[in-house]
Parts: C-alpha cells; sequence; structure tokens
C-alpha cells in the first residue's frame, strides 16, 4: 500500500521543482524528502527521480504517480473536513498566513479569541505576502489566508477556492505638519500631485496602487524614499521628506510633527478571508473566519 507520506513527498517536489523547495514547504529537511522519495522508490519498484545536473527531474512513472497523489491528498483532505464537521468539534491544526499589515493589525486578537472560544484548536501564523499566500491555500499548504485586494489588482482566486470580505481599509496621506495642504479638512490626489512621495519598494501591491491612484491624475509619481514598513515612512513623513499614502490598519500611533488628510475618493482596499473550497465544512475553518469577522468588527474606525 502507497504511504501518504510518501506521496506527499513526491507531490511538493512536483509542484515546486526541486526537493529544497519541497522540503521548505512542508517544514521538513531535504534529507527527509529523499528519504522519503528512496522508500517510494522501493515500495512502487519504479524510478522516480532521476539528477538532472545539480537538480532533479521526475520520471515519467513519478509524474504519473504525482498525478495521481494529488488526487489522493484531495480526498483526504475532504474526508477529513468531513468527519470534523460529523463530530462538529473545533480541534486540531489550523495554519493561518496573512501579509504584513494584517498579520499586526488583525491577528493577534483574532487568533486570542480563537483561543479563548475553541482552546482545543492550535493555531499557527505565518507572516506572507498576498501572492504566496494565494499559492499556498491553493497548494493545501496553509488552510487560511488574510488577504488584500486593491482597485488596480483585484484579486483573482484560482478554482477551489472560496472567499469572504473582512474589512474596507480605508487609506490616507499622512503630510509633514508644515504643508500647505495640512488643515485641509479633505483633498483630492491631485491636490498632491506636485509633491514628493514615500512608498513600498516597486513590485509591491502598495507601491502599485499609489503609482495607480497618481497616473489616474495625469501626474507621474516623484518618489524620493522607498520603505516597506509604515512606521519607516511615517518617520520619513515626519522628517518632511515628503508624502505617503497609509492604510488605517497599517498607520498606528502617528509621531509628532506629522497631518492625516482624508482623500476623496477614498483610496480602499478591500481585506478577505481566503480558504480551500473542499475544507468549508471543517469546523475549524468557520471558528477562524468567525474570529476573524469579529476582530475587524470591532477595528476603530481609523
Amino acid at each position: 500500500m502507497l504511504d501518504l507520506n510518501r506521496l506527499k513527498a513526491l507531490h511538493a517536489v512536483a509542484v515546486y521543482g526541486s526537493i529544497g523547495a519541497a522540503a521548505e514547504a512542508l517544514l521538513v529537511t531535504p534529507s527527509a524528502i529523499s528519504q522519503q522519495l528512496a522508500k517510494l522508490e522501493r515500495e512502487t519498484g519504479a524510478v522516480l527521480i532521476e539528477r538532472n545536473g545539480r537538480g532533479v527531474r521526475l520520471t515519467d512513472a513519478a509524474g504519473l504517480l504525482a498525478e495521481h497523489a494529488e488526487r489522493i491528498l484531495a480526498l483526504v483532505e475532504t474526508a477529513e473536513a468531513d468527519f470534523e464537521a460529523l463530530r462538529g468539534e473545533v480541534v486540531g491544526r489550523l495554519t493561518v498566513a496573512a501579509f504584513p499589515t494584517a498579520a499586526r493589525g488583525i491577528l493577534p486578537r483574532a487568533l486570542s479569541l480563537m483561543k479563548a472560544r475553541h482552546p482545543d484548536l492550535g493555531a499557527v501564523l505565518y507572516e506572507r505576502e498576498p501572492e504566496r499566500q494565494i499559492r499556498e491555500v491553493a497548494r493545501g499548504e496553509i488552510d487560511l489566508a488574510v488577504v488584500q485586494d486593491w482597485l488596480n489588482r483585484p484579486m483573482a482566486l484560482p478554482e477551489g477556492l472560496s472567499r469572504t470580505a473582512l474589512l474596507d481599509d480605508v487609506a490616507d496621506v499622512v503630510v509633514p505638519s508644515g504643508h500647505p495642504l495640512a488643515r485641509k479638512p479633505g483633498v483630492r490626489m491631485s491636490d498632491l500631485a506636485g509633491d514628493c512621495w514615500i512608498s513600498s519598494t516597486p513590485g509591491t501591491v502598495c507601491h502599485d496602487f499609489l503609482i495607480f491612484l497618481l497616473r489616474s491624475e495625469e501626474h507621474e509619481p516623484q518618489i524620493v524614499c522607498m520603505a516597506d514598513e509604515y512606521p519607516t515612512q511615517l518617520a520619513l513623513v515626519a522628517a518632511g521628506h515628503g508624502c505617503a499614502l497609509i492604510p488605517r490598519l497599517g498607520r498606528g500611533a502617528l509621531p509628532e510633527g506629522v497631518e492625516v488628510l482624508s482623500i476623496q475618493p477614498p483610496p480602499t482596499r478591500r481585506i478577505y478571508a481566503v480558504w480551500r473550497s473542499d475544507a468549508a465544512r471543517r469546523p475549524a475553518i468557520r471558528a477562524a473566519v468567525d474570529a476573524l469577522a469579529s476582530t475587524c468588527s470591532e477595528l476603530p474606525a481609523g
């Protein structure tokens, strides 16, 4: 009989393309993956892995077995979800991923709620960027993800995933206290088109959204500083180096020397919980989504 853990190791190598990447995804050592594959070769009597330069490649037999393994692992997950649903108990281990702002602003309270309501549920948090989260949920490496969706980059879910909206997070522009618009109750992005900006690094969702907003006003952004952490961006604003677009969830305590401007229309990102549809019957998934929704409903409006 084929061993499930060995099939999981083979499937991970097929998905990630190397033993090292598979080991990282499954949180084991590369030698553990190699041992599982060697045992699977003895078990099947077939060569599954061939050396290819410094790496490996799957044989035709391995490719066929990996396809079956994907279906088997999906069936196992469905069976586990059905069994948990039958028992109706919120137990076991739940892996949750969140992008950095949500990991700081939502998950601590949500995890505490889960622990208080369901002491037999063990939740593990990973901080991840949204694109990686979606891949990991789709592949079954993470049970639940908290992701963000900006207007210029709507979130496309792969088949087999479900989602629910948790929060609409408004972004404001933070300017130095001496800025000419510092006391104005509401401004448009076009009013700030000639300013210097502090942004996240290129390729990040927040950087791309700032560029999108300014170019929508037919102004080319003047990016003078780049930092991925919002507290760093705020410190740069306070020092007078430029303006920054900061979502309210990520803002935290404001340093002295800055003012917050409400933008009209308000730039907004939507925050979602995402999980595999086959696992939706797990009481643990429902409990986690409920805790996330409760936490988001209690967040201040900004």
